[in-house]
């Protein structure tokens, strides 16, 4: 973070500053991260007390304030020597201060702001995009999934005067959500991915989520870009409720960036990457470009997200073999997702990091896809939660996707996701073919048994259901 005095920061959250006991004074000034976990606290850390649904930050803040944490910030006071900062609500005051961090930075007229928002695809982009922009300036994008009223600002707050790029993964589980992100840092792009039924219980249904998503783009300015998905009808809606100019991304050739020759085997996809003509200034444009990419990101699916990407960046005056040699290097999306595990004989590959109906869709496909030559196809499937009233038919979509495909073996786990396996019975009159256990532990002892060389484990569900784990375990087995 950029340094502030204590002063500056209580200005910014209007909080108020407790400093008896301790040697500091309002112009102290602070330059440590901030964070919500006390086990991330270092000396001159800013420590947000977060009460949660489970238990509160404040029980923490004494191993905080021991780590050397260089301010407190507190919902009420506590007996520590430690300077606190007395707030009505931690997470608004955490994102009070992202605010005018942000601001103060953007004033000196080099940082860049790329916003990510879609129902899939958000982690996957902003990591390919920051792959990219390291290779021109200072970037800072988020650890993990942090993108919410909590990890979104953490993240904003890791800038300092020397970041050139920032690209801020914005999610949401209801209205309002985004737009407050957004207000923290307008982007100068702003990116939509797709809007689908992830979350969409949570929303209130398809519309909400469309409305939600939606608030990437209404306060962009005409200088800015929104980039968009024109192969999805929800996000094209988009373009008529923004001021920004709209830069296309998609396999419809109508795409301003778009991929051609898409081509998916078990070492990745080629496709080759189309640019649009860059404005030169006094009415001189460079040509279009065109370039051929071997993508190591193992999913037709995520191609999508590498032209979102190279979108953003083409936006920032990227070049393309820049774009082109950075989107290479990336090998795994992230922790969990589409990460291949095993051997050379058994591949195992664990996506169960998250899961919506779109994503389990694409990461079946993907394993018809790639399979051996010979071998079988096994998916490994858990719950996808938070669809609402949307559940039931959306499991037996994907039953009756995994027959329709030709899934070798379907191995369903856990009592929510049992209807995915009765639907594949009905649909199959299989003998054997689709198994139903009701734990992980059932689920890796027979596993541990059936697979044999040459099959291809699709490992896929919701990141409440944990099958992650069970992946990881069977990827250690196999190795």
């Amino acid at each position: 973070m950029i340094a502030l005095t204590l002063a500056e920061i209580a200005a910014a959250t209007r909080g108020t500053l407790l400093l008896d006991g301790t040697d500091a004074t309002p112009e102290t000034p602070v330059s440590g991260l901030s964070t919500t976990d006390s086990r991330e606290v270092v000396p001159g850390t800013i420590f947000f007390a977060k009460p949660g649904e489970v238990t509160d930050g404040h029980l923490f803040a004494p191993q905080a304030a021991e780590a050397g944490a260089g301010l407190v910030v507190v919902d009420h006071p506590l007996d520590l020597a430690v300077p606190q900062l007395l707030v009505e609500d931690t997470v608004v005051a955490l994102g009070d201060l992202a605010t005018e961090v942000i601001a103060r930075v953007r004033s000196l007229g080099r940082l860049k702001i790329v916003g990510i928002t879609g129902s899939n695809g958000k982690t996957t982009t902003k990591n390919l995009l920051r792959a990219v922009l390291e290779q021109v300036g200072p970037t800072i994008a988020p650890r993990a999934s942090f993108n919410n009223e909590v990890g979104a600002p953490v993240t904003m707050l890791e800038v300092t005067e020397e970041t050139q790029f920032l690209v801020a993964e914005m999610g949401a589980s209801g209205i309002g959500e985004i737009a407050r992100l957004v207000r923290m840092a307008r982007p100068d792009v702003g990116v939509v991915l797709k809007v689908g039924l992830a979350h969409a219980g949570e929303f209130g249904g398809i519309e909400k989520t469309l409305q939600a998503k939606t608030e990437m783009v209404t306060d962009l300015l005409e200088s800015d870009v929104a980039v968009l998905n024109l192969d999805d009808p929800r996000v094209t809606t988009m373009a008529g409720k923004t001021a920004a100019r709209v830069l296309w991304f998609g396999l419809d050739e109508r795409a301003d960036v778009r991929a051609t020759d898409v081509v998916s085997d078990r070492r990745g996809t080629s496709f080759t990457l189309h640019l649009p003509p860059r404005d030169g200034g006094e009415g001189r444009q460079s040509p279009a470009q065109s370039r051929p990419v071997r993508f190591q990101v193992l999913g037709e699916h995520h191609v999508m997200n590498a032209l979102a990407a190279a979108a953003s960046a083409h936006v920032l005056d990227v070049d393309i073999d820049t774009i082109v040699a950075a989107l290479q290097t990336v090998k795994t999306a992230e922790r969990w997702r589409m990460e291949v595990l095993g051997d050379s004989e058994v591949t195992v590959i664990n996506d169960a990091y998250n899961a919506s109906p779109d994503s389990m869709s694409a990461a079946i496909k993907t394993l018809a896809q790639i399979a051996e030559p010979g071998g079988r196809t096994v998916a490994v499937l858990g719950e996808m939660s938070e669809l609402g009233e949307f559940s039931g038919e959306e499991h037996d979509r994907i039953g009756l996707l995994a027959v329709r495909l030709g899934i070798d073996q379907l191995v369903v786990v856990g009592p929510e996701a049992r209807r995915m396996h009765i639907t594949a019975i009905n649909e199959g009159s299989w003998d054997g073919e689709s198994l139903y256990f009701e734990t992980q532990d059932a689920a890796f002892d027979h596993l541990q048994g059936a697979l044999r060389p040459g099959d291809t484990v699709l490992v896929k569900s919701s990141n409440s259901a944990g099958l992650r784990f069970l992946g990881d375990r069977l990827g250690e087995f196999f190795s």
